[in-house]
C-alpha cells in the first residue's frame, strides 16, 4: 500500500510560478514510476509529466513543456513539480500518482497507476 499526499497548491497569477511537492510512503519509492495528473471542472483527468524510478527518465503533455519540470529526490521518497510562466488554463485540481509495477516506459494514463494522492487546486488568475 502506497500513501501519497500532495501539497504546494495556491493562487498565482498569470506569469508566476508554484512547486507542488507529493511526498510517498513505502520503502521502495525509488522502484516507482511517478505522474502528475490535473483535472478541470467539467473534463478529464489529462496527464501533465511523468517520471521514471531513478528520474534519468521524464515525459511531459505538450502544453507544459518548457515551462513545467518534473524531478525527484528518492532519499525524501518525494516527487515535485515546478511550474513556472503558469497560464489561466493551468487551473485544475493536481493529482500525483504512484505507478509501482516496474515499466520501461513513463505511464501517460490514469489506469497506468495504481496509487493517487487527494489532490491540490491550483489556481491561475489572469
Amino acid at each position: 500500500q502506497v500513501q501519497l499526499v500532495e501539497s504546494g497548491g495556491g493562487l498565482v497569477q498569470a506569469g508566476g510560478s508554484l512547486r507542488l511537492s507529493c511526498t510517498a510512503s513505502g520503502r521502495t519509492f525509488s522502484s516507482y514510476g511517478m505522474g502528475w495528473f490535473r483535472q478541470a471542472p467539467g473534463k478529464e483527468r489529462e496527464f501533465v509529466a511523468g517520471t521514471s524510478g531513478n528520474g534519468g527518465s521524464t515525459y511531459y503533455e505538450d502544453s507544459v513543456k518548457g515551462r513545467f519540470t518534473i524531478s525527484r529526490d528518492n532519499a525524501k521518497n518525494t516527487v515535485y513539480l515546478q511550474m513556472n510562466r503558469l497560464k489561466p488554463e493551468d487551473t485544475a485540481v493536481y493529482y500525483c500518482a504512484a505507478r509501482t509495477i516496474r515499466s520501461i516506459v513513463i505511464g501517460t494514463r490514469a489506469r497506468d497507476y495504481g496509487y493517487w494522492g487527494q489532490g491540490t487546486q491550483v489556481t491561475v488568475s489572469s
